[in-house]
């Protein structure tokens, strides 16, 4: 708790001296950012709905800045809507993120990520009673996830499947695999007809589907990792956080608002998620979510070499980082990553 108490404080100053320390500079009026789906995003719920983006830029003499939100089922299609120049900021794993920062590093369109947003549970469910390890999916099997082979979840059955049938069979499971938003993959499994019988998803939709007998959890995302991992992260391009320092501080700054009051008070944060996801899940079940020992909102980035090694290692990306600090920006080199 000190440490993240610690981090929090080193952050703050350094938003606070990026958000008053050039009030000249010209910098864009109109902010786009993407969200995805789940409760990862609960930080980011909150900020939009407060407009504490434009609290925040307020403060640095931005003016009224004008902020949209746009809502994606994927981490590629969002990395498309970065590099044409339709988002300024996109959130999504670590593994599409790398893909973006390895192809772009040496471009005028370089990706750096800006801060972590969490860590969570991810559990790979099924309704397949014959399926007791990933042995035992056959060719009837379908496994809905986020993006086919790039997904941070995609990236964490490719992680599993070699650490099952050696990595040089990582893409094992590959082909049993569909990309499905989290809702769609959700519907799927609990559907019971149709091809789709398990699904690699984060909270609520897996917690969601356990309340069915007939699904139980095959893996998890600790059992192949190991170690906390950043399920989500936000990112930019170095273009944008060069012209924009003190927008982009903005953001910095009403996200760290936004992740501490989550961290705050867990049985709030819950009633807010039903409030704002419009969810049918009572405030016990999203408030046990919350409580999970592998739920942690965090600005500090998780995994991310240990993530990148392995998708260096099977030639996913091409070049792999000394560092995690060479994948973020310089505003958040001072938190404790890994």
């Amino acid at each position: 708790m000190l440490k993240l108490f610690g981090s929090s404080i080193r952050i703050g100053l350094l938003i606070a001296v990026a958000l008053y320390g050039s009030a000249n500079a010209a910098e864009v009026r109109e902010l786009n950012i993407a969200t995805q789906y789940g409760i990862s995003y609960l930080p980011l719920m909150i900020m939009e709905e407060d407009q504490l983006i434009k609290k925040h830029a307020e403060k640095a003499v931005l003016g009224d800045v004008k902020v949209n939100w746009r809502r994606f089922s994927s981490g590629s299609v969002m990395n498309d809507a970065l590099l044409s120049g339709g988002l300024d900021i996109a959130t999504g794993g670590i593994p599409p993120f790398l893909v973006l920062w390895s192809k772009t590093e040496k471009t005028d369109r370089a990706v750096r990520g800006i801060c972590s947003l969490n860590s969570l549970p991810i559990f790979l469910n099924t309704r397949n009673a014959s399926v007791r390890d990933i042995k035992d999916f056959t060719e009837k099997d379908k496994i809905a996830l986020p993006a086919v082979k790039v997904s941070a979840i995609a990236i964490m059955l490719q992680m599993a499947a070699a650490k099952s049938f050696g990595i040089k069979n990582y893409a094992k499971l590959d082909n049993l695999t569909v990309s499905m938003s989290h809702p769609d993959g959700m519907a799927a499994l609990l559907s019971e007809g149709g091809e789709v019988t398990s699904h690699f998803t984060s909270p609520p939709f897996n917690f969601r589907e356990l309340e069915n007998p007939k699904v139980r959890t095959v893996l998890t995302a600790r059992e192949i990792l190991e170690v906390p991992v950043s399920f989500n992260i936000a990112y930019t391009t170095e273009k944008f956080r060069q012209q924009n320092p003190r927008l982009l501080a903005a953001f910095l700054a009403a996200f760290k608002e936004a992740t501490d009051w989550v961290n705050q008070d867990k049985r709030r944060a819950a009633e807010r998620y039903i409030k704002l996801d419009k969810s049918k899940d009572s405030v016990e079940t999203i408030e046990k979510m919350l409580r999970h020992p592998d739920t942690e909102f965090t600005l500090t980035p998780r995994g991310v070499m240990k993530t990148a090694s392995f998708m260096y290692e099977v030639g996913t990306i091409k070049t792999k980082p000394n560092s995690w600090k060479d994948v973020f920006i310089q505003e958040s080199h001072q938190l404790s990553g890994d």
